[in-house]
């Protein structure tokens, strides 16, 4: 049973308990036989399965260790998304360094050819280097 269903049992147990001395004899009768009956049918027993949750107080818990199977799960969380975003850092720098690495064998193949400088303002010229850039 979640919260809510178990609040509303309590608001239908605490309407039916201010309404008992309005409601007829033959009926709390009925309902007491039913209550003994119920009784009878259950099993003596039954193992009760308790989940332990775990309550934010303040100033309880216990320190930031109290209990380190939340902290794994929390790890276990924040670990792949520290792992992405590393990564992609990774990516991002070696990209940037092959673009460098890429224009500075570019400029070293231009600086070291015999080229007049009418070269570099032909269009021509301009559209071959962004050829063989690609």
């Amino acid at each position: 049973m979640n919260t809510e269903d178990i609040n509303f049992a309590y608001r239908v147990r605490h309407a039916l308990n201010e309404r008992l001395e309005d409601l007829p004899a033959s009926t709390t009768d009925r309902l007491a036989a039913a209550r003994q009956a119920a009784l009878a049918r259950k099993k003596a027993h039954v193992e009760v399965r308790v989940t332990r949750t775990a309550t934010a107080t303040a100033g309880g818990g216990g320190g930031m260790f109290a209990d380190p199977i939340a902290w794994l799960g929390r790890f276990s969380v924040v670990l792949p998304l520290l792992l992405v975003v590393g990564g992609m850092v990774g990516v991002y720098q070696y990209e940037h360094q092959q673009s460098i690495e890429e224009l500075a064998e570019l400029d070293a193949a231009v600086l070291s050819d015999e080229l007049p400088l009418s070269a570099y303002l032909d269009h021509g010229f301009n559209a071959y280097l962004e050829t063989r850039e690609q």
